[in-house]
């Protein structure tokens, strides 16, 4: 027994659609600033293929008043605990920007618990062994500079940022966010023995090609790199495509 409550669950994990009675569930992380709902589009496009569970960090939405997570190993161990109070069907791992991040931890905490995931799917971000000179951390620049980063990353609805309330809403736990990523630190590790496929924008500031290329070096179990058209939030206009690519992993997974 794990002793994580069926209540504490549901704060975690969000199911948007029925599960199938039998087929491989994928576990989505959310970017920074993001909230599990980010992934009910792909959740429909995969119902009824496979579950899909979305995680809910804590410090937005209907979680609003809880504090922030804002240490990626931290967050990463408590979802751990919550995913291994579910059922033990076939788990892949789907993280865009600093949800990677955190789907990474996850997935080396499953593997050293022995409840290993099928597949590592990482999205627009870098590997974890590679770092970037940066003049100053953007969890230290004030409101409107991380409101103008939003606008250049082109993932934020431009309603939200004009509406000073929104932003008051979710600007806290944006910049909790920022922190954990910037304040991440790798640490060296056996490399994941199951596969790690990467997912990116041909043209992400927030990751090259080589950069996301880079994960090869974090599995001995198999890599496999997609380029998309567009930038950091490639998927919101490619999502069939991302959907067909998890589908086909999936079933190579579970075949």
């Amino acid at each position: 027994m794990t002793g994580v409550s069926v209540a504490s669950s549901a704060l975690w994990l969000r199911r948007f659609h029925p599960a199938p009675d039998q087929g491989p569930r994928l576990v989505c992380f959310p970017h920074a600033g993001g909230a599990a709902s980010y992934y009910f589009k792909l959740s429909r496009m995969l119902h009824p293929f496979m579950e899909v569970v979305a995680v809910q960090y804590p410090g937005r939405h209907d979680r609003r008043s809880e504090a922030p997570v804002e240490n990626i190993a931290r967050l990463a161990d408590l979802i751990t605990a919550e995913l291994k109070a579910t059922d033990s069907r076939p788990t892949l791992l789907f993280g865009h920007s600093m949800g990677a991040l955190v789907a990474f931890e996850v997935a080396r905490a499953m593997e050293q618990g022995g409840i290993a995931p099928l597949t590592l799917i990482t999205s627009g971000r870098r590997a974890p062994s590679t770092t970037r000179a940066t003049a100053r951390p953007m969890h230290l620049h004030d409101d409107a500079e991380i409101v103008e980063e939003l606008r250049a990353l082109d993932g934020t609805n431009s309603q939200v940022l004009e509406n000073q309330q929104l932003l008051e809403m979710i600007l806290p736990a944006l910049r909790s966010d920022y922190r954990a990523v910037e304040t991440y630190r790798y640490v060296a590790g056996p490399r994941l023995f199951r596969p790690i496929v990467s997912l990116v924008g041909m043209n992400d500031p927030q990751a090259t090609i080589d950069e996301a290329q880079a994960w090869s070096r974090h599995t001995a179990g198999g890599f496999t790199l997609h380029v998309f058209d567009g930038g950091h939030f490639y998927l919101d206009t490619h999502a069939e495509a991302v959907a067909q690519v998890i589908r086909n992993h999936s079933a190579e997974d579970v075949s």
